[in-house]
């Protein structure tokens, strides 16, 4: 296997339309990277395009299929219990849908890899608010929901519901995956909670989130509504729960 320190995440469901794409603008980067897709039995053959793809970069592109659309966090979970017993130090989170760019991968690798941070969250709202193409109504709903769980969680973190990231895998290994309750995008709250509660130092990358062109979006009230009530709930937990914290080294 060609090695690197890196493995990005890629969850798909019905992404034929991106995958391709994303795969090689990834693998044109001049920072070597390995990609995970974790293919949830998508009808529209994203898996096929995957397998395809696995006969030109063999040794850099992987994919875990499952049966079904079993959810956001259950999908990176996976992911990332693959990645650590595969020995990598860095392990990414970022959508297939180009509203993460690939250019910003490097910038959150140096941020852990060079200046010393555990987590490095792309960050829509740390400079202003930088989103393109959202309705307003949606622009709105995500920067205030990330604002309340700022304020009932105490978390230093402007995007608390970002989900593009570079984690150490020392973060992976210490947090406990296995207790991670949420699947949805209250998943991606309570990972950077429970790395915060457990010590690690976490960082704020300004990125550009631009609305996907290709393909249908995944994101609804409904998912919303779950990060916004079950914030209370994780901070409640909290006040019972004992952390595992950071190894100093």
């Amino acid at each position: 296997m060609e090695r690197t320190d890196s493995i990005i995440i890629i969850p798909t469901y019905n992404e034929k339309e991106n995958i391709e794409n994303i795969i090689r603008a990834i693998f044109a980067l001049e920072k070597k990277f390995h990609i995970l897709v974790v293919e949830d039995n998508s009808p529209d053959g994203t898996a096929d395009i995957v397998r395809r793809m696995q006969g030109e970069f063999p040794e850099s592109l992987f994919m875990i299929e499952r049966k079904g659309k079993l959810g956001l966090g259950t999908a990176y979970i996976a992911g990332f219990k693959w990645a650590i017993e595969h020995q990598y130090d860095y392990v990414f989170e970022m959508d297939a849908d180009f509203s993460h760019n690939p250019n910003d991968l490097p910038r959150l690798y140096n941020k852990c890899a060079s200046e010393g941070y555990d987590v490095a969250i792309g960050s829509r709202y740390v400079s202003g608010v930088n989103v393109v193409n959202w309705p307003m109504g949606r622009v709105l709903m995500s920067y205030f929901a990330s604002k309340y769980v700022r304020f009932i969680t105490g978390l230093p973190i402007h995007d608390t519901t970002a989900g593009f990231k570079c984690y150490r895998r020392q973060v992976l290994e210490t947090i406990g995956l296995d207790n991670i309750k949420f699947k949805g995008y209250a998943f991606q709250i309570e990972m950077k909670f429970t790395a915060y509660k457990c010590g690690f130092k976490i960082a704020e990358v300004p990125v550009i989130f631009v609305n996907r062109e290709l393909g249908t979006s995944k994101m609804n009230t409904s998912i919303f509504g779950e990060a916004v009530f079950g914030v209370i709930q994780l901070k409640v937990n909290s006040w019972f729960h004992k952390y595992p914290q950071k190894e100093q080294a």
